[in-house]
């Protein structure tokens, strides 16, 4: 691989970097299919992706017709990274097994370890038969959406296919690793004025926001909008928090320290409500709901900007989710991505029928969504929310923090960039960007 990041360092051409013999090995951070049970009876809190999450050389899969070979620069540490480690809420090795009954190179995907990561930045080293758009050599951000063409239910939306996955989750050869192999049709370019590891960061936070508030596919906000959002400071929240602004919508959001509120304000959030002084006991105990501390919140948000929200921003699950329900406003929609806390909700149907609120399920991004996410990134419109790089050798660690929720924003992750720091050829859009790219850093 030094071969490889020589080549990259030193501005090689396309011909140079396709010449280059592509290693029969790579070093990757993957999770063992032997080791499925080793959490059996520990409980979620105490499971440790450190301990399941090794580092070492895997060989190289075959590249098929319509892949590319990427030399990882960077990667980053999202949600799905930590379930993979804990093994929960189940074994990612059945959906690998899943996709290897799908055709002769889905089998290459079945294998006893599972290379993970699901987002990656770099530079393409060699490409398929069926390539068109890519050669060797671009610098490229991928994203996570991998989509089988050939089905027809693909095709007005990617995530609504029928075999729809999650690249480096419920697929193999991910992007915490020296090197990935990922379909062409993940690819997009790389922002020129970004680090490696900045643009590691992006593609699949800020398309799930994307698609969750923007696109006619998620809650469609206009301006003047009033969109409450939970974990604003986090990986995807982070990114919510400036479609809202720069949409010309009110965010409320929602965060756990004086410190992560700070960081809000510093990008233009004027309502910010600190979770953890605000004492919110949504529950009374495992099975039931405290009703009057949803009128609390109700009446937090409303002395804060007058009016309910017209948006509920919703992932953290079971914890919020019976609050987001109660307080969106009439005719108000809660659109919902994830569940940290809980994958079982439950809400007081009564205030949603009655007061004909909507709830939109919500499932990362389409290309065409992911591209357009990407190019306002490119633009210097919405910025990474990159908070700590680590070195490959550490991603355990790394994952342990996104467990226990010690981070804000995103956590990046180096591959064969030997520094942070590197990858930028746009200086002049990253001196008008500024400070806007520092926000979220330690």
């Amino acid at each position: 691989m030094q071969q490889i990041l020589d080549a990259i360092q030193s501005g090689a051409s396309s011909d140079d970097i396709a010449a280059l013999p592509i290693p029969e090995s790579y070093r990757a951070v993957h999770v063992l299919a032997e080791e499925q049970e080793m959490w059996a009876g520990v409980p979620s809190r105490e499971k440790d992706p450190r301990k399941s999450l090794h580092v070492g050389e895997v060989p190289t899969p075959e590249l098929a017709p319509d892949e590319v070979y990427l030399a990882v620069m960077a990667s980053s540490i999202n949600f799905n990274t930590v379930w993979s480690s804990i093994f929960e809420p189940i074994s990612t090795f059945g959906s690998l097994k899943r996709l290897a009954r799908e055709s002769e190179w889905a089998r290459r995907h079945d294998l006893p370890y599972q290379v993970v990561g699901s987002d990656a930045s770099g530079v393409v080293l060699r490409v398929g038969s069926a390539v068109r758009n890519w050669k060797p050599g671009d610098r490229v951000t991928v994203h996570c959406n991998y989509v089988d063409d050939q089905d027809a239910s693909s095709h007005d939306d990617s995530m609504l296919g029928s075999n729809q996955r999650i690249w480096g989750y419920e697929t193999n050869f991910g992007g915490l690793a020296d090197m990935c192999v990922v379909k062409a049709n993940q690819l997009m370019p790389k922002p020129a004025h970004l680090t490696w590891e900045e643009a590691a960061v992006n593609a699949l936070c800020n398309s799930t926001s994307y698609r969750m508030l923007v696109s006619r596919n998620g809650a469609q906000m206009k301006q003047g909008d009033v969109v409450l959002i939970w974990g604003a400071t986090g990986g995807i929240g982070a990114y919510a928090a400036q479609y809202v602004l720069n949409g010309g919508g009110i965010p409320v959001c929602v965060v756990s320290s004086p410190d992560k509120a700070e960081i809000l304000h510093k990008m233009g959030v004027e309502h910010v409500i600190d979770r953890a002084a605000a004492g919110y006991q949504f529950w009374k105990d495992e099975r039931t709901h405290d009703e009057s501390e949803w009128r609390r919140l109700g009446k937090d948000i409303r002395d804060l900007c007058g009016e309910d929200p017209d948006i509920v921003f919703e992932h953290p699950g079971r914890s919020t989710f019976g609050a987001s329900m109660y307080v969106t406003k009439k005719g108000g929609t809660v659109v919902t991505c994830a569940a940290t806390s809980g994958f079982m909700m439950e809400f007081d149907n009564r205030y949603f029928w009655m007061r004909l609120k909507k709830l939109v399920g919500s499932h990362f991004a389409n290309y065409k969504e992911s591209w357009e996410a990407n190019r306002l990134i490119s633009k210097g419109m919405i910025h990474p929310v990159l908070s700590q790089t680590f070195a490959l050798d550490q991603t355990g660690e790394a994952a342990y923090q996104v467990h226990h929720n010690m981070h804000e924003g995103k956590i990046g992750v180096l591959a064969l960039a030997p520094e942070a720091g590197l990858g930028v050829t746009d200086q002049e859009l990253r001196d008008k960007v500024g400070d806007k790219l520092h926000l979220f850093r330690r």
